[in-house]
Order: structure tokens, then C-alpha cells, then sequence
């Protein structure tokens, strides 16, 4: 008998395979632009981007963030990342009996002020509460809907004064050759921050989530232009997101270990937990794949702001294929394989 398992969750191999075998079955089908069946962070509808994202963090507080923060800040990211404009979401609670008012109240006002830095607004919603000891604490679902703009029409422009340009949308497929593969920043630090606030460890050093709406700052992006994909690096971690690139695209990608941020006390934790930072999933950073030609700009205005001062040029589309490659600090290559699923669940 097969039984779902925690992998499963974790946005790896493990992930895919369930949505692609057992979900995509049954659901999906539909002529809308960007479908179901495209696997992207959003779908697309008459110029209308639409997501839901459920979120299940243990636990429901940490260090940086919280259950409420996250919940916002997740689905208005990946609206934004497709090119569009978060405008209006919408709020599912599951409580567990038990959890204190104050607690809620606390999720509440976190959401709120996320909200207000992201500028959008929770306009409908629902609650349900289920017996103690089914959640450990509370599930949130946030659908949001976001509209296209004039910052992503500029941004095509641009792009398709390089080279020949069809999409209408920053998707995962459209990747080529030459190509540039930048990153906002820093990773590792939410999934960091989860295990130790779940498991009591002390690191020596405080590292917190990243979590945070990036939609401002790639509004900022799209006006400079000659973007072709963008993806927050969630469950998986960067390792997953480049080999989705990859696979929708049909593209090799080369990836320079010595050019990805990592700070030391993310790094130095990992080692010690025995986890790889590039599977560990964030909720604050971005990979961008940018023509080359605009490369340099888009890595400018991304250090202009503080959610992304620490971005790099990391890697390059190098061919046609479906295969991410490494190069290693130690001088030598090898394949940056798609994770099972990431080594810590329950991170968002």
C-alpha cells in the first residue's frame, strides 16, 4: 500500500512526481494561458494571475517571522515572480481548538502589517476550527489574484530588443542559451531559523528567517527590464528551483559554487546539521534569468535595494538540455541534482 509521507511535502522529487502522476490525473484540462499543467508558481487567466498556497510551518512562530507573515508574503510572491501586479487576497483559517486568542491575535496583526508593506488587502475569507493535537496550532491558506502592469510590458520591451520574444509572462520555460542566472541574496536563513526555533538548538548566533513580500522591489526589476523568468526559492531550496528551470526550459545551466551568498553562521549550521544549503528552502529570495545584455543592470537596481544587497550573477544558461551543473569551490564539476525534498519539512 502506498502512503503519503512527509517527503512528499517537502517540494522535491518526491513533490513533482505526486502532482505530476496523481493530481494532474485528475485535475486541470483547462484552455486558460498560463495552466495547471505548467506547474508554474501561478496561473494565469484574461491577463489575470491567480494563485493559492496553503501553510503548515512548525512551528507557527520563529525567529524573523511567523505563520501570518508568511502567509502573505508566500502568495503575493508568486504572483509577483510571473510579471504581475498583487492586488486582493483571500484568507483560509484551520485553528486547532486550543490555540490561545492571543496567539491568533498576534497572526492577525502580523498579517496586517505585511500587508500594508506589500500595499494589498485581505478582502474575503474563512475559519474552521478541528480537534486539538490534528495541526500544532493553525493552517492558513492564502489565495491571492494579481493584474498585469507597465512594468512588465517595459520589461518585455527590453527583452525583445535582444532577441526574439513571444511569452507574455516571466515563466519557467522560458530560458535560453546565454542567458545570465542571478540571485537577490543570501540563502538558507529561514529554513536555518525553522529547524533551530523547532528543535532548541543553539547555534552560537542568531539567524532568522528571510521571509518577506519582494513584490516592490520587482516592480523595480521589471522597469529596468530584460527579464525572462523569475522564481522565489521556497521548499527545496535553490537546487530545486534551478532544475525546474532546467526541465521546463530543456537548458543546462552552470552554477559557480564561490558566487552564491551564504552567510558563514548559515553555512556553519548546515554542516554541523549535515544539510546541504542549496536544498534548504527561504522565503525572501529570488533567482532571476536575465538576457545578458541587461544582466548588469537588473544586479545594480537589485543591490539598490535592502532585500537585495547581497545579490550576485551566479550561472548561465550554457545549452540546450535539461541538466544543472556545479562548479565547485574545490576546482571541479558536478551535477546540482533536484532534491527528494527538503531536509527540513514544514517549512512554510
Amino acid at each position: 500500500m502506498d502512503l503519503i509521507t512527509m517527503t512528499h511535502g517537502a517540494g522535491g522529487s518526491l513533490t513533482d512526481d505526486l502532482i505530476k502522476k496523481y493530481v494532474l490525473k485528475y485535475l486541470g484540462g483547462s484552455d486558460v494561458e498560463v495552466p495547471l499543467e505548467a506547474l508554474d508558481d501561478a496561473a494565469v487567466i484574461r491577463d489575470i494571475v491567480l494563485k493559492s498556497d496553503s501553510h503548515a510551518v512548525k512551528p507557527i512562530f520563529f525567529p524573523g517571522g511567523d505563520i501570518g507573515r508568511l502567509a502573505i508574503a508566500g502568495t503575493v510572491n508568486d504572483i509577483a515572480v510571473m510579471g504581475a501586479e498583487p492586488k486582493a487576497l483571500a484568507t483560509g483559517f484551520i485553528l486547532e481548538e486550543g490555540l490561545e486568542i492571543s496567539d491568533l491575535e498576534r497572526i492577525l496583526q502580523s498579517m496586517m502589517l505585511t500587508c500594508k508593506e506589500a500595499e494589498v488587502s485581505v478582502i474575503t475569507g474563512d475559519t474552521k476550527v478541528v480537534e486539538k493535537g490534528a495541526l500544532g496550532g493553525c493552517v492558513i491558506n492564502t489565495s491571492g489574484i494579481g493584474f498585469r502592469c507597465s512594468a512588465l510590458e517595459r520589461n518585455l520591451e527590453v527583452v525583445r530588443e535582444y532577441r526574439s520574444f513571444t511569452k507574455r509572462w516571466l515563466l519557467d520555460s522560458n530560458l535560453r542559451p546565454g542567458d545570465k542566472i542571478l540571485i537577490s541574496g543570501s540563502i538558507g536563513e529561514h529554513g536555518v531559523a525553522i529547524m533551530a526555533s523547532r528543535y532548541g538548538y543553539d547555534l552560537g548566533g542568531k539567524v532568522e528567517s528571510d521571509v518577506a513580500p519582494l513584490n516592490k522591489m520587482i516592480k523595480s526589476l521589471l522597469e529596468v527590464g530584460g527579464i525572462v523568468s523569475m522564481k522565489d526559492l521556497t521548499r527545496g531550496g535553490l537546487a530545486n528551483a534551478l532544475n525546474e528551470w532546467s526541465e521546463k526550459s530543456g537548458v543546462n545551466i552552470l552554477v559557480h559554487e564561490e558566487d552564491i551568498p551564504i552567510r558563514k553562521d548559515v553555512k556553519a549550521a548546515c554542516e554541523m546539521l549535515g544539510i546541504d544549503p542549496l536544498q534548504v528552502g527561504n522565503e525572501g529570495k529570488i533567482i532571476i534569468g536575465v538576457v545578458p545584455e541587461m544582466a548588469d543592470e537588473v544586479l545594480r537596481e537589485l543591490r539598490r535595494h535592502r532585500k537585495g544587497r547581497d545579490a550576485q550573477v551566479i550561472g548561465e544558461v550554457t545549452g540546450k538540455g535539461r541538466m544543472v551543473i556545479l562548479d565547485t569551490l574545490v576546482g571541479g564539476r558536478r551535477i546540482l541534482s533536484r532534491p527528494v525534498g527538503d531536509p527540513i519539512p514544514r517549512i512554510c
